[in-house]
């Protein structure tokens, strides 16, 4: 199936696209999304260690804006969005 994530704060990085789209089996977890977008820096942008902690702490949000967590089962074609953590001044 076809997920999409959208791209957030310092996720843009990633892509000179705003989305990067995933092939996913039926009923996959969040869990396996993010090791998907961590093989995706390991292919494309060199296995930025960087890039990588950001995917590990990133949360990660619904269509309709919920933060969903690593066990959430995706059952349809959809897209998400990745929230890197941010810091403030």
């Amino acid at each position: 199936m076809k997920i999409k994530l959208e791209l957030f704060g310092a996720s843009k990085d990633f892509s000179k696209e705003s989305i990067i789209e995933f092939n996913l089996k039926e009923k996959s977890s969040i869990k396996e999304l993010r090791q998907e977008v961590l093989k995706f820096i390991d292919n494309n942008l060199g296995g930025n260690k960087t890039y990588k902690k950001i995917v590990s702490s990133s949360a990660f949000c619904s269509e309709d804006n919920n933060i969903i967590h690593d066990n959430y089962k995706i059952n349809k074609e959809q897209k998400f969005g990745i929230i890197p953590p941010i810091s403030g001044g």
